[in-house]
């Protein structure tokens, strides 16, 4: 993550400088002849390169257009649309800001709200993260930007809460972004066990505790690869006497599909079945930066579904955490079998609310693409609080029904219900989230199908191309905004 500095004047090292101006009247006076003939007049998505005016050290100006934002997210894409331009330089790639790697930049916020400022360079951070442990010669970013504003105190509060959301967001995208040989099982229990500096109680169950709780799903589909299942179970106590929230997560680290093979194309994106995994775990460590006065729990069922001798099979009959016994049907709807055994282990903990996130089903890509992920649940005012926290941080939801028919295509003739149904044209996601609900209880639940938004095909303002951290920021500002307040559950 950026290295970020509150500073109330430019160093005057010459170094590159990004101005969001909102009408042509916030151009400095000096330039505005030269902004008026480029036609800049401060329109969301407008960016124009001019020298710093007269009397100002050698260096660039790079003006960013923000047109009337209002909420932190316009500010926050502000800031990552500024970063974005300046990455796009390369050396020999032409004049302006076009000069090679810039070890550091500055932000000018000043005259902006102290939130507009903060969010500004949460934009900036988000878009700067870039995944070089295989090739950090090939990740070129600034290493640290000054953040202009009138009254570093004022906004140093507002930096400390979006900053704690940023690396909580970036921590997913890390992990996301590891290839399967890298980020196996015990590798992800153990940088998950890392938590444990920032004041996170870390338990990892390994495959023997896992028989002892009899969590028959995690098992089955974790049986057949040389890297054994885990289940991690992260704990924030917060500071307030009241349940947590719990978060659920799937960790696939490789989804191979079983012995219900996946085919060849595109299976090398598998290595990012993990997305929902890493994104609890990302949120829960922004509530620890923050110290978050919510207590939460995240629930991590950590396995790769690979073919094997121990493998599990179509057909089987397998006897889940719960107790109730699930036909398989397809090897490669896993997921749903590792979150119900989570789901029956947070419902231990008595939790207020319990939302599962998870790379699920292909179905889902379908219905909504790229553009959104799908909200199911049982409860109307988890689900709405999860679409507005969604919103407010650029990851929205889709609401989409769990019928009684839905439900009844799950009965099974050889167990309490199968894992799903079999045939074409199927409402897959809606199956997935009516299986869910059974392991769900009573307590208020949500479900998130991620699949389809867990990665950016293109890059855009708030990240470039690849693992998006979907997710992490969602939940810590459902968590803020809705359950740090003891009165209200």
């Amino acid at each position: 993550m950026l290295k970020v500095r509150l500073r109330q004047a430019p160093r005057g090292g010459g170094e590159p400088r990004l101005l969001p101006v909102g009408e042509p009247a916030g151009v400095p006076h000096a330039l505005r002849a030269a902004a008026a003939a480029s036609g800049f007049t401060g329109a969301a998505g407008q960016r124009l390169d001019l020298p710093l005016p007269p009397g100002e050290p050698e260096g660039r100006l790079l003006l960013i257009g923000t047109g009337a934002a209002r909420r932190a997210l316009d500010w926050e894409r502000a800031g990552g649309a500024g970063l974005a331009a300046l990455l796009a330089s390369r050396p020999g790639s032409g004049p302006g800001l076009s000069r090679g790697p810039v070890p550091r930049l500055a932000l000018d916020a000043r005259g902006l709200r102290p939130e507009a400022a903060a969010a500004l360079a949460a934009g900036a951070c988000l878009r700067a993260w870039r995944y070089g442990a295989a090739r950090p010669e090939a990740a070129p970013a600034p290493e640290a930007l000054d953040l202009l504003v009138d009254s570093p105190e004022a906004v140093a509060p507002h930096w400390a809460r979006a900053a704690a959301a940023v690396r909580g967001c970036l921590f997913a995208r890390d992990l996301t972004a590891e290839p399967a040989n890298r980020l196996t099982t015990r590798a992800f229990a153990a940088r998950l066990e890392a938590l444990a500096e920032h004041g996170i109680a870390v338990d990892v169950l390994g495959r023997k505790r896992l028989a002892r709780e009899g969590l028959g799903g995690l098992l089955a589909v974790g049986g057949g690869s040389v890297n054994p299942p885990r289940l991690a179970v992260l704990r924030w106590r917060g500071s307030h006497a009241a349940p947590p929230i719990a978060f659920i997560g799937k960790g696939l680290c490789f989804d191979t599909g079983g012995i219900s093979l996946k085919p060849a194309a595109g299976m090398e994106a598998m290595r990012a079945d993990m997305a929902g995994g890493a994104a609890c775990a990302g949120a829960m460590l922004a509530l620890a930066l923050r110290h978050s006065p919510a207590p939460a729990v995240a629930v991590l069922p950590l396995a790769e579904n690979a073919i094997g001798a121990a493998a599990y099979r179509p057909g089987d009959v397998l006897r889940m955490g719960s107790g109730r016994t699930v036909e398989v049907v397809d090897t490669d709807a896993e997921g749903r079998l590792v979150l119900a055994d989570a789901l029956h282990v947070a419902r231990r903990f008595r939790p207020a609310a319990m939302l599962d996130l998870a790379t699920l089903t292909g179905a889902i890509v379908t219905a909504l693409g790229a553009h959104r992920a799908g909200l199911f649940g049982t409860d109307a005012a988890l689900m709405a609080q999860a679409a507005a926290a969604g919103e407010a941080v650029g990851e929205p939801l889709w609401a989409m029904p769990i019928g009684a028919r839905h439900r009844e295509d799950l009965n099974s003739a050889i167990a309490d219900l199968k894992q799903c149904a079999s045939g074409r044209l199927l409402p897959d996601a809606c199956h997935a989230a009516a299986f869910l609900r059974e392991f769900a209880g009573d307590c208020p639940w949500a479900h998130l199908d991620i699949a389809g938004v867990e990665a950016r095909a293109s890059a855009d303002a708030l990240g470039p191309k690849g693992p998006s951290g979907f997710g992490a920021r969602l939940l810590d500002s459902l968590v803020a905004h809705y359950f740090e307040d003891p009165d209200r559950h």
